[in-house]
């Protein structure tokens, strides 16, 4: 798997995009969704970038999935754990986690993979709930 910068528009986009696709599909209503909220301008990433961060992220879980698994099924709690530790500044966490519950909630289905994801976050960066400062208000997680 990549390494980013710690702290860097691209870790902080890939966990926002590790949660679109940790259910097999990325659904037009979770792009728009990402799109209103203005992600690439709120992680601070040139325009276009989101899709390249997603397609590298892609990339580097399919080379990890060698049993023919799910690509996100490669994602052990280890690399999850590593992958989040590559955001430590707090305000970070709860855009990056305000932008990925927006995704997530966007086709009226919190599946599993997207709790996982979502939750693992919170509990990492020791959030005991998500506060919005993108979506506007308090959000909760509701998983499938």
């Amino acid at each position: 798997m990549r390494t980013y910068p710690r702290n860097s528009p691209e870790a902080a986009a890939r966990i926002v995009a590790l949660v679109l696709i940790s259910d097999g599909h990325v659904c037009r209503s979770e792009i728009d969704a990402l799109n209103s909220l203005h992600l690439e301008r709120e992680l601070g990433l040139p325009g276009g970038a989101f899709p390249r961060v997603v397609h590298t992220l892609c990339e580097d879980l399919l080379m990890g999935a060698h049993d023919g698994g799910s690509t996100f099924g490669s994602v052990d709690e280890s690399t999850l754990a590593s992958l989040l530790d590559e955001i430590n500044d707090q305000p970070l966490h709860r855009k990056v986690l305000d932008l990925a519950l927006a995704a997530a909630e966007a086709d009226r289905h919190m599946a599993e993979g997207e709790a996982i994801v979502m939750a693992a976050a919170r509990k990492r960066w020791r959030l005991d709930e998500v506060t919005s400062g993108v979506l506007g208000a308090p959000a909760t997680l509701h998983p499938a």
